[in-house]
């Protein structure tokens, strides 16, 4: 069942106000297809190395690739999912990969994830984060690309209680509250976007039963 619409405009207002892009995707494959036109529309990340131009040992050569090629990183979509991203990324010449994000030194352009829950009061995503591969996807990537299903926003962080005390009932348990894009004050309280996180944040908002 539906969030009703007042709560998914609620959480669309809120996410907004702290810096996020929302859209609604009807399903999966429009869902797909926007983070591959996002990679597309972003500069690519980039590792500042030198001796790249010279003759180098395959272990060099191949990370000297990994800077210059556009990555996509998708730790927990379905195999359906991912291989039909991934013919979307074969035709746009992106990597798009699902584990090993920390041999990944170049940087990762997209992070797409799947969310658990929605808080609607604070525009809050919350992501059951077990696997390393998801924690690591929704931090070291430049844009983080969350997939909101609308039936699973909740008005209140009360309303999402239940279900987080279910999951802390079979530790071990890392579960992530993510509000905006990354950002700090820390340094003479000047406000810096993507220190510890991404430098955005868009969400999905999947309209599909």
């Amino acid at each position: 069942m539906d969030a009703p619409a007042d709560l998914v405009e609620l959480f669309r207002t809120k996410a907004e106000m702290v810096s996020a892009v929302t859209l609604r995707a009807a399903d999966m494959p429009t869902a797909l297809a926007y983070v591959v036109d996002a990679c597309e529309k972003k500069d690519a990340c980039k590792l500042l190395l030198s001796g790249c131009e010279a003759a180098l040992s395959a272990p060099a050569a191949e990370l000297c690739e990994t800077v210059t090629t556009k990555t996509i990183a998708a730790p927990d979509l379905s195999d359906a999912d991912f291989a039909a991203l991934g013919t979307l990324c074969e035709h746009k010449g992106f990597r798009l990969i699902r584990d090993g994000l920390r041999n990944h030194l170049g940087g990762i352009d997209i992070a797409v994830t799947h969310v658990d829950a929605g808080i609607a009061e604070t525009g809050t995503l919350v992501l059951r984060s077990q696997s390393e591969e998801l924690r690591l996807a929704t931090m070291v990537a430049e844009v983080h690309i969350a997939l909101l299903p609308v039936s699973v926003i909740k008005a209140t962080s009360h309303d999402v209680e239940p279900l987080v005390r279910q999951w802390m009932a079979d530790p071990p348990d890392y579960t992530a509250f993510i509000t905006g894009a990354s950002r700090t004050a820390d340094i003479e309280r000047v406000l810096a976007l993507g220190v510890h996180g991404p430098l955005e944040l868009h969400i999905v908002f999947l309209t599909e039963a």
